[in-house]
This record gives structure tokens, C-alpha cells and sequence, in this order.
């Protein structure tokens, strides 16, 4: 170019382009929710801590040929597994279906990338997943099928502070851990038919109590029948008491006058002859 000017102008694009270039390879963003580990690619200090720098946030600046800057999510993540098969005590096999939720403690990000040098997915697969089913299957061991099946809630508790005291000491905080245990299939028979019995025990008492409820509304119906009984006879009984009591000489010989049909009575004679009562009072006889 024999123009100066796009020369200069030419020159000044290309330096900006290098400096853009330079700035989007040696420069890298972490972002709030996450946790920056600044590492060297390779050291050849076996003190340098794996090679390990250390944590970072926000505008990481590094030198990428012989740095570089692994991230971590430091927000909660939840993870659903596949069936695990666990053996109990008496040698039942369960099956337990896990949801875990946990973060990672940005306290320890360096130890765990030191040790491990993969991703949260990678963990997930790998080192957590071997600890839930090392929990699952110590726990377990503990329990015959019928213990494990009734004390549910303690198993689980068992297993959830084991995994606990597993995870924390590498640096994972378990904020959640739930599990669905399906029991074998033929202690889900005997269980299924357990319930049955017991259902059936409960109805037939049930009946019993309710035919006793009904003999004893029965009974008790018969008796109120008989004691208003009593009551209505024992009244009815005291009111003739009382009519006759109120009753006068005088009152009945009235009521024998309004009866009387005019004709005296006749008596029998010594002799075998009726005599008329009217003559002999009126002969004087």
C-alpha cells in the first residue's frame, strides 16, 4: 500500500484484531454461580498442589499456553439414578431407586478438581454414585426384609447419614436424598396377603361389635316397652284406687235406687216357698 493512510489504518485493524484475538484466549469469565479453579497444564513441581493455582471469580485473565481455568456449579444440582440392587441381611434382594440433591462446597473446588479432573456429571456417574450404592448396600446388610420393610424412615435415615459422612469429607453438602424401595416380589405377596387377614380380622370384629350394638339397642328397646308398661298399668291401677276410695255410702246406695226396677226381693222360706218381702213388712209380719 503506497497510500499512508490505509497503511496506517490497515496496521491499527490487524493490532486490534490481535489484541481481540490475545483477549478472547487469555481471558475467561466465571460467572456468580460458579467457582473457578486456575490450574497449569502440566508442572513439573510435585509441591505446586497438582498444579493447582487456585479459586477464581469474575474476569480470569491467564496464559493459556501454559494455564487454563476449569469451572465448577456451585448452585444446587439433582441427580435421578437408575434401579440400584442391594442384598438385606437374610439375603433378599431390594431395589432402590435414589434422588439426590447436593452442591459443591466452594471451600473445597480445588480439592476435588485436584483429585478428581472432571466435570460434575463425570462425579455424578463416577464418585458419588459409588458412594450411594456403598451406602445402600452397608446399610441394608443391617436389616432382615421384614425389619427393613417395617423401619423404612430408619433406613433411610441410616442411609442418608452415611452418604452424608461420605460426600462432606470430599466436598459435596447433601441438601436432599429420598429413595423408592421395592421390596421382592415374593415379600410383596406375603405383605399383600398380610393386609388381607389383617382386613378381614378388622371386618369380622367390626360385625361382632355391630350385632352387639343391635342386640344391646334391642334389649334396651324391650325393656323401655316393658317398664312404660308397667308405668301405664300402675297409674290406671292407682286411678281405680283412688275413684273408689271417692266413693260415699250414699253415692252407691243412689246408684243402686237408679238401678232398682221397682220390685222387692223375694226370700226363701223355711218350708221350701218363696215369700214376698213387700207382705210381710206390710202385715207386719
Amino acid at each position: 500500500m503506497k497510500n499512508p493512510f490505509f497503511r496506517t489504518l490497515a496496521i491499527g485493524a490487524g493490532s486490534v484484531l490481535l489484541i481481540f484475538i490475545l483477549f478472547a484466549t487469555c481471558c475467561t469469565v466465571v460467572d456468580s454461580g460458579e467457582v473457578g479453579i486456575r490450574f497449569h497444564k502440566w508442572s513439573i513441581n510435585e509441591q505446586d498442589y497438582g498444579g493447582v493455582e487456585g479459586t477464581c471469580k469474575g474476569w480470569v485473565f491467564y496464559n493459556p499456553i501454559t494455564t487454563s481455568v476449569f469451572t465448577y456449579p456451585t448452585f444446587t444440582q439433582r441427580k435421578q439414578y437408575e434401579t440400584f440392587s442391594v442384598n438385606a441381611k437374610d439375603a433378599s434382594l431390594f431395589e432402590m431407586d435414589p434422588t439426590i440433591a447436593y452442591r459443591i462446597n466452594p471451600d473445597k473446588a480445588c480439592d476435588i478438581f485436584t483429585k478428581y479432573r472432571v466435570g460434575v456429571k463425570e462425579l455424578e456417574e463416577g464418585y458419588i454414585r459409588t458412594c450411594i450404592y456403598e451406602a445402600y448396600r452397608t446399610c441394608a446388610n443391617q436389616y432382615t426384609s421384614d425389619s427393613l420393610m417395617s423401619n423404612r424412615a430408619n433406613f433411610e435415615r441410616d442411609v442418608r447419614q452415611r452418604l452424608e459422612k461420605s460426600l462432606m469429607s470430599e466436598g459435596f453438602l447433601v441438601e436432599e436424598f429420598t429413595s423408592k424401595i421395592t421390596p421382592p416380589s415374593s415379600l410383596l405377596s406375603m405383605i399383600d396377603a398380610k393386609n388381607t387377614a389383617i382386613q378381614s380380622a378388622l371386618k369380622a370384629e367390626n360385625e361382632v361389635k355391630e350385632a352387639e350394638a343391635n342386640a344391646k339397642i334391642a334389649v334396651a328397646k324391650a325393656e323401655g316397652n316393658a317398664k312404660a308398661m308397667k308405668i301405664k298399668a300402675d297409674a290406671e291401677a292407682y286411678y281405680n284406687r283412688t275413684i273408689a276410695a271417692s266413693l260415699s255410702p250414699m253415692i252407691v246406695q243412689e246408684d243402686m235406687i237408679e238401678k232398682w226396677d221397682g220390685k222387692m226381693p223375694q226370700i226363701m222360706g223355711g218350708n221350701g216357698m218363696m215369700l214376698d218381702v213387700s207382705k210381710i213388712i206390710g202385715t207386719g209380719k
